[in-house]
């Protein structure tokens, strides 16, 4: 019988995306440095498994993978701090963001997710700024929103936030989102246009805004018990190996994005562009969430979110 370590990777989309490359590549740096001593398979997307999206959290805390991916605001029902970074217009812009994350807010979070998990966070990969696309009508202000129905992540600040919007918030795992959407039973749905176009979105939406309202990060997390009982070498390889493969899987989320809003424009979309004072009437809306934040979980953590 092998004596090598068992690492199975997994993650919800498929092996052409980013997040897939980077699993791949965690994968190629560890064989690299370890040789015979890791046993390494993959998972690309389990949902072509039959389970859904937000199963890749249980998948990994209890041992059946080894490592995955997931938004952060599927786990705000556990750890309410996450709550923070779902805040609408947190971050002026994705270096700011990443600055954050990589720093004093990033680390703040991941001790939090561990305390309540039994989860290690090795980092933060960047599903980045989202955007609203949806089947009725364009969107370039607040009140276009009005009464539309919008699924949102599994997050409290998420659903507030298009509350305060004048939308109808209907959160929910991606997998029943799909559905939803190629039946025409919910209008609109937020994401970065790589996942809208991953997804096949853009193909039952025709308008598409930018607004920007979210910068979301997914953690990057181990099952513990094992990573632990790893030694010293395979442990520094993994943590290694992750840092690489999040600056890689940012540096192609750009292209992606790029990418994908050609393939939007060249399904016959509509894709508003919204100007600065049209970003600061949505901003306006929801301005008053900073405040329900701070008063739940203190300035001092959310002002980790402006020092990085």
């Amino acid at each position: 019988m092998s004596s090598a370590i068992q690492i199975r990777m997994g993650g919800y989309g498929p092996e052409s995306t980013g997040f897939s490359r980077a699993l791949k590549l965690i994968g190629n740096e560890i064989t690299s440095a370890l040789g015979d001593a890791v046993d390494i398979k993959y998972v690309w997307n389990i949902m072509d498994l039959g389970y859904r999206a937000e199963d890749i959290l249980w998948l990994v805390e209890h041992g059946l993978l080894t490592l995955g991916y997931q938004s952060s605001s599927y786990l705000t029902a556990r750890v309410p701090e996450l709550g923070i970074a779902d805040l609408p217009f947190l971050f002026a812009s994705t270096q700011a963001a990443r600055a954050a994350m990589d720093g004093a807010l990033g680390g703040a979070l991941a001790g939090a997710i561990e305390a309540r998990t039994g989860f290690r966070i090795l980092g933060w990969f960047e599903n980045g700024f989202r955007q609203i696309s949806n089947r009725l009508r364009p969107v370039r202000r607040p009140a276009d929103l009005a009464g539309m129905r919008i699924r949102v992540l599994p997050s409290k600040v998420q659903a507030r936030t298009f509350e305060l919007l004048g939308a109808v918030p209907m959160p929910m795992d991606l997998t029943e989102a799909i559905a939803m959407i190629k039946a025409g039973e919910i209008d609109a749905q937020e994401n970065p246009l790589s996942n809208t176009v991953t997804y096949g979105v853009h193909r039952f939406h025709r308008f598409h805004s930018l607004t920007n309202h979210f910068y979301i990060s997914r953690p990057v997390f181990i099952h513990r018990a094992a990573f632990d009982a790893w030694p010293g070498d395979v442990q520094a390889a993994m943590r290694s190996a992750v840092a690489k493969a999040i600056a890689f899987q940012r540096d192609l989320h750009v292209r992606e994005e790029e990418d994908a809003h050609a393939a939007i424009a060249s399904e016959g979309c509509e894709i508003a562009d919204l100007a600065p004072q049209q970003h600061a009437e949505f901003a306006a809306c929801v301005a008053p969430l900073r405040d329900e934040v701070a008063r739940t979980f203190g300035e001092k953590l959310l002002g980790l979110a402006a020092v990085g």
